[in-house]
């Protein structure tokens, strides 16, 4: 998120924990250390005590732009003290918590009419007949979650079962059925898969966007994104903006669709209400919406008509070598198909840019002081046992 506030100038102070490859960055104009993940209060202070101090020096609340489910579920949590401290603009309260929990998110799209997969209650699953995706209900502190480790460690967000009644003798599944969420799988590959994002006004009025489309995800069909592109497409712009206004949704989101390969019609799969990767794609295409919701926030600027290229791809190099293997081993992608997806076009990186080289080398010393630190661990125990 840093990047795209820099690429416009935007002075920005990076929270987050220690050793952030953030940190490190050309862009990052001022540190704010947040205490670990499990001192929710200290990290909550933390966060208004900046706020505070930034106030009393400049006079007039700063912008809040946050990245993750966990960090949305906080300011959702203490909305009031969050407002007090900082400019947000935020979904009305139902509606925020309706998009972070996959049950409720269900619920508003029956009640907004919105076209999402159909959902699977767990005592009919069993009599299900066609293809079933378990995915988990919340994401909040999900890493390093058992629910995450035991069935999600490959960096998957969904699982696939040939029909409902393997999902149902599944005994990990079984498990953490209470977990799970179950819906109807939409036929297709990555290929149907694509997004549309904006920033919606205090009305729910969209500002401005742009629709994206995943490349290759890591695990193919249910993994995160490891090489996405801008594209230009009317009809899909046009139903993202109308499916966006029915909600309606206020601020920056991003809505991901799988259109049915057979029956090209267009499925609903979820709702992120926060800023995300796809924005620094979107900036280096000429489309900076962070920039967008900065100008809005802080002086109301509504932006003239956009227009975006698309010749810019985002890739992250270790998930894209994992998702190359993964279809090479299907026979679906050649080592030659990979390398000039990748070679023969410009790309950004994940955390790499010859601009801002800094974080990645940042990024290196953390994973090499952590692999000292389990070699030390390792060579305890090795001499224990010796002894």
């Amino acid at each position: 998120m840093l990047r795209p506030l820099g690429m416009a100038g935007i002075p920005a102070i990076v929270a987050s924990s220690e050793g952030a490859p953030a940190f490190a960055s050309r862009y990052c104009s001022g540190r704010c250390i947040l205490p670990p993940r499990n001192e929710p209060d200290a990290l909550i202070e933390a966060l208004l005590d900046t706020g505070d101090r930034l106030f009393r020096a400049l006079g007039r609340r700063v912008p809040l732009m946050y990245g993750e489910d966990y960090f949305l579920e906080l300011i959702y949590m203490h909305r009031a003290r969050f407002e007090e401290k900082f400019l947000l603009l935020l979904n009305d309260p139902e509606v925020a918590l309706d998009l972070l929990t996959k049950d409720r998110f269900e619920a508003l799209a029956r009640a907004k009419d919105l076209p999402a997969p159909r959902s699977l209650p767990w005592d009919l699953l069993s009599e299900i007949e066609n293809p079933v995706l378990a995915k988990p209900r919340s994401k909040f502190s999900w890493y390093h979650s058992q629910l995450q480790v035991q069935l999600f460690s490959d960096h998957s967000k969904a699982l696939i079962f040939e029909n409902g009644r393997a999902a149902a003798a599944d005994p990990r599944v079984g498990r953490f059925r209470d977990h799970l969420t179950f819906q109807e799988y939409v036929r297709g590959d990555d290929r149907q898969l694509w997004s549309f994002h904006g920033v919606g006004d205090e009305h729910g009025k969209v500002l401005a966007s742009f629709v994206g489309r995943k490349l290759r995800t890591s695990p193919p069909l249910t993994g995160e994104s490891s090489f996405i592109e801008l594209i230009h497409d009317d009809a899909l712009a046009t139903f993202g903006r109308r499916m966006a206004e029915q909600v309606p949704l206020k601020g920056a989101f991003k809505m991901d669709f799988k259109t049915d390969v057979e029956s090209g019609e267009h499925f609903l799969l979820e709702v992120n209400a926060r800023f995300n990767l796809w924005h620094y794609l979107g900036a280096a295409n000429g489309l900076n919406l962070m920039e967008v919701a900065y100008d809005y926030l802080v002086v109301g600027k509504r932006p003239p008509r956009l227009s975006y290229r698309t010749d810019t791809r985002w890739l992250c190099m270790p998930l894209d070598w994992r998702a190359y293997r993964q279809l090479a081993a299907r026979r679906q992608l050649s080592l030659i198909g990979w390398l000039s997806s990748i070679v023969f076009t410009r790309t950004v990186y994940n955390i790499f840019a010859w601009s801002d080289p800094t974080p990645l080398a940042m990024d290196f010393i953390r994973k090499f002081r952590k692999l000292l630190g389990l070699m030390k661990v390792w060579s305890r125990r090795w001499l224990s046992m010796a002894c």
